[in-house]
C-alpha cells in the first residue's frame, strides 16, 4: 500500500540512517522502535510529509490518506471542542456547501445552451458521484462517541479548547485524526496525555476499526496490545520483525548471539590472516599468496555487532526511618470547585509499606487527592500524615518547575547538603549525566532528561513516603524499566498515580478507584482490577 524506497537522512557530515526500505500493508499495526536518537520520529515526519529525506522517497496511492499525530501540538483557540473534532468531516461539509451551491444554480440559470451551463452539469455530476457514495454516516455522533471515548465529557464540548490543557488538546487531536479514518495513523508517543480508560479505548479503535498504524510509544503494554510488526531503528538501518513488542524483544536477543557468534569467527580468521602475512612477507615463495590475503582483508565487509543501550537509570532509594503504622488517613473527606464536586465523603487508610495505585479518569480526583494529602489545598474533612512521615513529592509538572538558566550540576548542588555534595558527579552519572553533560543547561534538555534530572533533586533526602504523580511520562522503555525495579525495592509507602498498565502491573497491591464523585478501595492488584474492569469500561464508552 505504502512504499518506502531507499531512505537516508545526513546532516552536518552524519548519517541517520540509510538505505530503509520497507512497505506498509492495509492492517499492518507497526511499533516503530529503537534507542532515544536513532531516528524514530524523523523517520515517522518524513513518512507523515512532514520532512524531506536526504534521498530516497515515500510512495502511496493518489487518494490514501495519512494522518500524523506529533508529540507536540495544539489546537486552535478560538473553536469549541465540538467544532474543533468536527473538523474531521471538514471536506465532507465543503462538498455538501459546493452541491448545494451548484444545485442552487442549475434552478436559477437559463443559459442552459452555453459551455459554462455543460460544464456546470459536468461538476455537478463529478462531484455528486462521490458525494453520494460517501457512507451515510450520523457525523454528530461519530464526533461525540470518539470524544466521550478519549476523556471528555458532554458539558465539555461546548467549552473552548483554549480552557483546556496540552494534554486534552492533543486529545482533541487525536479525535481528529481517528475520526477521519485514514490509511495509514501515525502516532508519536500517543497515551502520554491520557488516563487508562482511554488508552484502553483507543486500543480497541486501532485494533478493530482503523486499517494500517505505525506508533512510536514507551508504554510497553500498549504496543504489545496494538501491534502485530516491529521495525527496529539501530545504527543507521532497520530490521523489520514480524512480531509485536515482546516477541521482538526475543528475536533481537536471538539476532544478536548469531552476529556476536559470527563476530568472534570473523576476527579469528582476521587474526590469523594477519599471523600469516607476518610471518611470511618477505618470503619469494609466500610472495602471491600473501599479496593474495592482503587483498582478501581490504575487501573483507566487517560484520558489526547491533549497539544495545547500556545507560541504565541507576535508582537507589537511601533507608529512612520507620514512619508510624499509618501514613495516610483520610476521612470524610470532599472537595468542590466552585459547583463542580471532585469527591465527597472519601475515606482511605494506607498502612505502612503498601503499594496502592490510583485510577480513574483524567479530571476524577487523583491529583487533587494527593494535594490534599499534601497539604496544597484545602479540604472539607480530615487528611493526616502519620507519625514520622517524611514524604517524597513528584508532582505532574516537576520537570518544569526545574530552573532553566542552571546547569544540571548547579541544578543538584543547590540542593544537596552534607557529604552529599562530594558526590554530585557520580549521582548524575547513575542518571545518565556523564562528562560534559553536567554543563549543560536545563533549557536545552528533553523532557525526558528534565524528569530524570526531577527524579534526582527528590532521591536526595531519604524519605519513607513516596507520592508520584506520573513519573513515567517522557521516560524510555529503559529508565521505567529501572525506575519500576527501585520501587518494587523501596521498603517506604508508595502512592502511585500513573496511565501505564505496564508499569504498574506487579507494582501496585491495592488499588483506590476515583470515579463519580467517589473514592472506591479495591482489595487487588492493579492486574486484577483491569482484567474486570476492561469489558466493563469498553461497554460503558460505546453506550454513552
Amino acid at each position: 500500500m505504502i512504499s518506502v524506497d531507499n531512505l537516508a537522512v545526513e546532516f552536518s557530515g552524519s548519517t541517520l540512517f540509510s538505505g530503509v526500505s520497507f512497505t506498509i500493508n492495509e492492517n499492518d499495526k507497526i511499533a516503530l522502535m529503537g534507542k532515544n536518537g536513532a531516528g524514530k520520529s524523523t523517520m515517522m515526519k518524513i513518512i507523515a510529509g512532514e520532512q524531506r529525506p536526504s534521498r530516497g522517497s515515500v510512495r502511496f496511492p493518489k487518494d490514501a490518506v495519512i494522518a500524523y499525530l506529533p508529540q507536540h501540538l495544539l489546537t486552535e483557540d478560538h473553536n469549541t471542542v465540538f467544532e474543533e473534532a468536527s473538523k474531521a468531516f471538514q471536506h465532507v461539509f465543503e462538498m455538501r456547501a459546493e452541491m448545494d451551491n451548484l444545485n442552487q444554480q442549475l434552478e436559477t440559470r437559463t443559459d442552459y445552451e452555453s459551455d459554462d451551463y455543460m460544464n456546470l452539469i459536468q461538476r455537478v455530476s463529478d462531484l455528486g458521484e462521490k458525494f453520494y457514495a460517501l457512507e451515510d454516516v450520523n457525523y454528530d455522533a461519530e464526533v461525540e462517541k470518539a470524544l466521550r471515548g478519549l476523556g471528555f465529557k458532554r458539558e465539555d464540548f461546548a467549552r473552548k479548547t483554549s480552557e483546556f490543557s496540552g494534554g486534552y488538546r492533543m486529545r482533541i487531536e487525536l479525535a481528529k485524526i481517528l475520526l477521519q479514518k485514514p490509511d495509514l495513523i501515525l502516532l508519536d508517543e500517543p497515551t502520554n496525555h491520557i488516563d487508562i480508560e482511554s488508552v484502553i479505548w483507543l486500543e480497541d479503535f486501532l485494533v478493530n476499526k482503523a486499517k494500517a498504524v505505525m506508533v512510536i510509544s514507551h508504554d510497553r503494554a500498549f504496543i504489545d496490545n496494538i501491534t502485530n510488526r516491529t521495525i527496529e531503528v539501530t545504527m543507521g538501518r532497520i530490521y523489520d520483525y514480524k512480531a509485536n513488542y515482546s516477541h521482538y524483544l526475543q528475536l533481537r536477543e536471538e539476532r544478536r548471539a548469531h552476529q556476536i557468534k559470527a563476530y568472534q569467527e570473523q576476527q579469528k580468521f582476521i587474526a590469523e590472516t594477519q599471523a600469516f602475512i607476518e610471518r611470511f612477507k618477505g618470503t619469494y615463495s609466500k610472495t602471491n599468496q600473501v599479496n593474495s590475503r592482503e587483498r582478501m582483508l581490504e575487501k573483507l565487509e566487517i560484520i558489526e555487532v547491533d549497539e544495545i543501550d547500556t545507560s541504565a537509570l541507576k535508582l537507589r532509594f537511601p533507608p529512612a526511618q520507620r514512619s508510624g503504622d499509618y501514613p495516610v488517613t483520610v476521612k470524610d473527606l470532599s472537595k468542590s470547585y466552585g459547583g463542580k464536586v471532585v469527591f465527597k465523603n472519601a475515606n482511605m487508610s494506607i498502612s505502612r509499606g503498601e503499594k496502592v495505585a490510583f485510577v480513574g479518569r483524567n479530571g476524577e480526583g487523583k491529583s487533587t487527592m494527593i494535594k490534599a494529602i499534601m497539604g496544597e489545598i484545602e479540604v472539607e474533612g480530615q487528611c493526616q500524615l502519620g507519625h514520622n512521615v517524611k514524604v517524597g513529592y513528584f508532582a505532574q509538572n516537576q520537570a518544569s518547575l526545574l530552573d532553566e538558566g542552571l546547569t544540571i550540576f548547579q541544578t543538584v548542588d543547590e540542593v544537596a547538603q552534607g557529604d552529599i555534595r562530594t558526590q554530585i558527579k557520580n549521582i548524575l552519572g547513575r542518571f545518565m549525566f556523564k562528562g560534559d553533560d553536567i554543563d549543560k543547561k536545563v533549557s536545552v534538555l528533553s523532557g525526558g532528561e528534565k524528569t530524570r534530572l526531577a527524579m534526582v533533586k527528590l532521591l536526595l533526602e531519604p524519605v519513607n513516603l513516596l507520592i508520584l504523580d506520573e513519573p513515567t511520562n517522557h521516560l524510555d522503555l529503559k529508565s521505567k524499566d529501572v525506575l519500576k525495579e527501585a520501587l518494587m525495592d523501596f521498603d517506604g509507602t508508595l502512592i502511585l498515580v500513573s496511565h501505564d498498565r505496564d508499569f504498574l502491573q506487579g507494582l501496585a497491591k491495592k488499588v483506590f478507584e476515583f470515579k463519580d464523585q467517589r473514592v472506591i478501595e479495591h482489595f487487588e492488584t492493579i492486574d486484577d482490577f483491569l482484567v474486570r474492569n476492561r469489558l466493563e469500561n469498553l461497554k460503558a464508552i460505546d453506550l454513552q
